[in-house]
């Protein structure tokens, strides 16, 4: 985080804030899988193996469509090198708008599949030398970063490259607040929102990317 100026981490916050609403939507529809926490969607998928192997499907599905975004994203990303940020976020928000749609006309699992790619190739906004350098759907690296930050306080040698990471688990978190409590309405309004807010993020893309 330390490394980008204002605009790009900016940028990564907001990110992070949709992934945590992206999430919580998903967790609401899904009955307990996550779109884009793909170590808690593997731990469960582990389990029910063992359990109940038919529910297995489920994270392997969201997982799966992850990956798909992952992959594909990385792909975009060298074929758009310089302006991937844009044209990223621009297929984000397409996804997500459709999923949205998908959603209203209550076809929960198409949506859910949508989401999770959305969430994959939000993964690769914030890439150098084909190297993901900030995780903006994850939060157990950033918490370690924070965590590691704190110490290095106290212990009286504060370490820059842990500057941001307490903010980045921040937006995640207050973005999941009000993900559930949208879905407390409506999951479909949580997922008109995550649109909504993706089609800014692209927005203010350009601006980062100048």
């Amino acid at each position: 985080m330390h490394r980008y100026d204002p605009a790009r981490q900016g940028l990564a916050l907001g990110l992070a804030a949709l992934a945590g609403l992206v999430d919580a939507t998903g967790f609401v529809v899904a009955g307990g899988y996550f779109t884009s926490f793909m170590s808690g969607n593997t731990t469960r998928m582990g389990v029910e193996l063992v359990h109940s192997p038919a529910l297995a499907l489920a994270p392997l599905w969201l997982i799966g469509a992850f990956l798909a975004g992952v992959t594909g994203g990385a792909l975009v990303g060298r074929r758009f090198a310089g302006r991937h940020k844009r044209v990223l976020l621009g297929l984000v928000a397409l996804l997500l708008s459709g999923g949205a749609g998908l959603l209203a006309a209550g076809l929960a699992v198409p949506f859910l599949g949508l989401a999770a790619m959305a969430m994959g190739l939000a993964n690769n906004v914030f890439v150098r030398d084909g190297e993901v350098t900030v995780g903006v759907t994850y939060m157990t690296g950033a918490l370690v970063r924070f965590g590691q930050g704190i110490a290095a306080r106290l212990a009286g040698a504060p370490l820059e490259s842990t500057r941001g990471y307490g903010l980045l688990w921040s937006a995640l978190a207050l973005g999941a607040s009000a993900g559930g409590g949208l879905c407390l309405i409506a999951p479909l309004w949580a997922a008109a929102l995550a649109a909504l807010a993706a089609l800014a993020l692209w927005g203010f893309a350009f601006a980062a990317e100048r």
